[in-house]
């Protein structure tokens, strides 16, 4: 069970996930106005952080800065935008097709450098991995993703990982957002484009398969674009 103090953890630091809505903001921004007017746009910016500020306690804690944190917290910025563009008569898809571009638009913008002692070898990054999906099957927090790590096979895919529970869908299912839940996962190819991962994908928790079975390989582009495969069923 989680000790007590954890429930602090996304309290404690409101002011920085509050300064990552408001970035994340900044790239929502130019394609809400091209779409909806500038009106609209400050309009869904202000009420999102709002809606971001009162759901920051509601956030699971998973374990902290030691776990996969980072993304639990993304979909929690995502859920805002889409609860406020709901609120203010748009659908899911276009939620979701605002997300994806702009997480595109991050192509090509300069990344933090890291310092070259700090910066772990292939092998390092692998073990980490591996340590990473042993831990989650201890099933520490019963919100918390649950992976396996899949080794490459020279071939096809580089490293991969199976996905039997994710905290995003428990987080969403909580917060009465199961629709939006598809729209969500399917970021993870915009994002694969921006940083060369070459994520395969062909089944999904979302769409009630049994498991993500996410594949990357550095020298493969991400193989799904805009729309996705679930609204062309």
């Amino acid at each position: 069970m989680p000790h007590p103090a954890d429930s602090d953890y996304y309290t404690i630091r409101k002011s920085d996930l509050l300064q990552a809505y408001d970035e994340d903001a900044n790239r929502w921004k130019p394609i809400l106005i091209s779409r909806y007017g500038g009106e609209f746009a400050k309009t869904i910016i202000i009420e999102g952080r709002g809606e971001f500020e009162g759901l920051i306690p509601q956030i699971p804690y998973i374990g902290g800065d030691a776990s996969y944190t980072g993304s639990l917290v993304e979909s929690a910025r995502c859920l805002c935008l889409y609860r406020v563009m709901k609120k203010n008569g748009k659908t899911a898809e276009e939620t979701g097709k605002i997300l994806y571009e702009a997480i595109l638009a991050r192509i090509g913008e300069p990344q933090t450098p890291t310092p070259s002692l700090q910066t772990p070898t292939v092998e390092q990054l692998m073990e980490r991995r591996k340590d990473r999906a042993v831990r989650s099957q201890e099933r520490s927090y019963a919100l918390d993703y649950v992976f396996e790590f899949v080794s490459g096979d020279g071939q096809d895919f580089d490293y991969g990982y199976d996905f039997t529970e994710c905290a995003a869908q428990k987080f969403y299912h909580i917060q009465g957002a199961d629709e939006f839940l598809q729209y969500y996962c399917f970021l993870d190819f915009p994002h694969s484009k921006v940083f060369g991962l070459g994520l395969s994908r062909t089944t999904t928790l979302a769409e009630e398969d049994e498991r993500c079975n996410f594949r990357y390989k550095s020298s493969r582009s991400s193989e799904l674009e805009w729309p996705p495969p679930f609204l062309k069923k």
